[in-house]
């Protein structure tokens, strides 16, 4: 049940009239015209290239007035800013956390908070008012996050607290979120829509922006469905149902999210057993405390855990990127292996689709051809020179295979949907015709159609025999695309499940350590 903001009536704080948006051959917003009143939360949603981003950089003055048709309302007036008013946003009370955060990691809390803002004194900075303010921020809002703390040091969730603690410290009216959970754990992100609620109850309005559907169900009052530019339905979130919401976004039915493929597992091709890594930057740091598995030709292998669990590290140790292993044995086909690199892995058979596609996967300021290719030149090289025909004609190969959509294979990374990044990240992998694709997080970020894409490719890479191991923090996709899951917790192995053992909260109890730390208390009561 949605909670009502005290003594406040539910009246019109930002009216968004005829709104048309252009870039050279593309119309980014069609004539949008949206509501939001005071002191609710109102759910943005629609495929990547729909317009939500456009929108939200117009009310931060990214975009602004004057580079576009209609007007905004901002409390009954005219909103004007100027060529980067992005301040002039903030002083007015409007303020966005945006899906990549923009904090400074060797700064504190407060440092991050105030930045560009700091309280002065006439010898410099009052830094006992800016640790003080920033304190009251944080305790006013219940966010649990120590002010002179560095940023560094925080995870992931109280850096996304942080942020939005940014936002209010400029005694923000409207809080946009941009995919605010893309990176949160469930408990992380049980606190953070805890938060939310209890901003609505100061009064503050949200603007949440999500691919998560579940999210919108959950925490908003009104959803608002954009597709190609347009305002499809505005409507009570109580009124929606998740199969009306697919619609509207994709303006087609989609019978099941989860399609189930015609594969059929085959003979064990990776084994890891006794696996124990350090950091390689820490010694003494232990990573990975015992990891056993196998994965079977042509499976779609899962593995589940919180953030923290060491997922991402031990498929990145499997990669030959990250971990020092001090003890256990990797085996492909049958044979020892001891991959140092992502060259030796690549050449083992074995790829990796990173969780930061921006970061590691994608030079985005690069064509999409040279993406694709970048990890397997050597395919194209003769007497030190690049066969650009033949590199063309297999990039265009794939990009056609995965349905990449974009003019053609010179456009920017940096121009793509965040599904269709992706999409050019499974290519590059998939040219270096591996035998294991892991998948870390791969449809993180991306909306509900380009996430059906990428599960259909899914199963059709597992009926051609390449074996798919899938990290994924959503755990209704992990369960409806896996064949088998695996457990982590601590930087453990906990358990592998088979399809009929498939549970939420049996998952949950493993990866928080429940199970195990019952197995124990059993142990001991039977002793």
């Amino acid at each position: 049940m949605k909670l009502e903001v005290l003594g406040m009536a539910n009246d019109v704080i930002l009216d968004i009239q005829n709104v048309t948006k252009q870039f050279p051959g593309v119309t980014a917003l069609d004539d949008v015209s949206i509501k939001i009143k005071r002191g609710e939360i109102h759910g943005i949603c629609g495929e990547n290239g729909a317009g939500k981003s456009t929108l939200m950089l117009i009310l931060k003055g990214v975009h602004p007035y004057g580079t576009y048709e209609g007007k905004i309302l901002y409390e009954g007036e005219e909103l004007i800013l100027e060529a980067g008013g992005i301040r002039q946003a903030s002083k007015k009370g409007i303020a966005i956390v945006f899906q990549e955060l923009t904090l400074i990691p060797d700064m504190s809390v407060g440092e991050n908070v105030f930045l560009g803002r700091e309280p002065v004194k006439r010898t410099g900075i009052n830094w006992n008012k800016l640790y003080s303010d920033t304190q009251a921020i944080l305790n006013k809002y219940d966010l649990d996050i120590d002010a002179s703390e560095t940023v560094r040091n925080l995870g992931v969730g109280k850096m996304q607290l942080t942020e939005i603690a940014k936002a209010l410290s400029e005694d923000a009216k409207i809080l946009i979120l941009d995919e605010p959970t893309s990176a949160l754990s469930e408990d992380e992100i049980d606190r953070l829509m805890e938060i939310l609620e209890g901003l609505k109850r100061h009064g503050v309005t949200c603007i949440y922006i999500t691919h998560k559907l579940p999210e919108l169900f959950r925490i908003t009052d009104t959803v608002t469905v954009l597709r190609d530019g347009k305002v499809v339905t505005t409507q009570s979130t109580e009124n929606l149902n998740e199969a009306q919401l697919i619609k509207y976004m994709v303006g087609r039915e989609i019978k099941e999210r989860f399609p189930r493929g015609q594969n059929n597992p085959g003979e064990v091709l990776l084994s890891v057993n006794g696996l124990h890594a350090v950091d390689p930057n820490q010694s003494n740091k232990e990573v990975l405390k015992g990891v056993d598995f196998n994965v079977r030709r042509g499976e779609i292998f899962g593995i589940a855990g919180l953030m923290g669990s060491g997922r991402t590290e031990l498929v990145t140790t499997l990669f030959g990127e990250y971990g020092k292993i001090t003890e256990g044995t990797i085996k492909l086909d049958g044979h020892e292996i001891n991959v140092k690199n992502s060259h030796q892995a690549m050449m083992k058979g074995i790829s990796l689709v990173p969780e930061d596609r921006k970061r590691f996967g994608l030079v985005l300021i690069q064509s999409i051809q040279k993406n694709i290719s970048l990890a397997n030149l050597d395919q194209f090289s003769t007497s030190f020179r690049i066969n650009f025909n033949a590199e063309n004609k297999a990039c265009d190969y794939y990009s056609k295979k995965l349905s990449i959509k974009a003019p053609n294979l010179e456009m920017l990374c940096e121009k793509l949907s965040g599904g269709n990044q992706q999409k050019v990240v499974i290519s590059k992998w998939l040219m270096s015709n591996p035998k294991i694709l892991i998948m870390d997080d791969p449809t993180r970020g991306i909306d509900i159609g380009a996430k059906f894409e990428i599960y259909k490719l899914m199963n059709q890479l597992s009926e051609e025999g390449i074996s798919i191991v899938m990290i994924s923090s959503d755990l209704e996709e992990i369960i409806g695309m896996c064949d088998r899951i695996m457990v982590m917790c601590e930087g453990q192995s906990v358990g592998i499940l088979e399809q009929d053992e498939f549970d939420r909260e049996k998952i949950m109890a493993m990866a928080t350590g429940l199970t195990k730390k019952n197995h124990f208390l059993a142990k001991e009561n039977i002793l």
